[in-house]
């Protein structure tokens, strides 16, 4: 069975870094875009980065741009979010998901998820 999840959430100071990853298992990881997202208390789950399955073609939020970096490792079924410049704002439990078959940035961004790991809590000190 599909299973998703996500790791490396911690308690940081605003301008820190964190490195999540989300480890992948029973499907062919390298068919599949993986996409971030995150929900802070109170607010709705938002899209924060995306990767295709092979392309390398990446979507970040623009709360993001230039200080998140996403990628994968498709030989260790793992894909990375590298954090860095945090903000209070990036406090939130971040997952990591995807949809069935899919292995576009595009299709990730117009499609509802299917598969959802267990998030992992980011939280950022002021």
């Amino acid at each position: 069975d599909v299973q998703l999840q996500a790791s490396g959430g911690g308690l940081v100071q605003a301008g820190g870094s964190l490195r999540l990853s989300c480890q992948a298992s029973g499907f062919a990881f390298d068919d599949y875009a993986i996409g971030w997202f995150r929900q802070a208390p109170g607010k709705e789950r938002e899209g924060v980065s995306y990767i295709s399955s092979s392309d390398g073609s990446t979507y970040y939020a623009d709360s993001v741009k230039g200080r998140f970096t996403i990628s994968r490792d498709n030989a260790k079924n793992t894909v990375y979010l590298q954090m860095n410049s945090l903000k209070p704002e990036d406090t939130a439990v971040y997952y990591c998901a995807t949809i069935d078959g899919c292995r576009t940035v595009v299709a990730l961004m117009v499609g509802g998820m299917d598969y959802w790991g267990k998030g992992t809590l980011v939280t950022v000190s002021s």
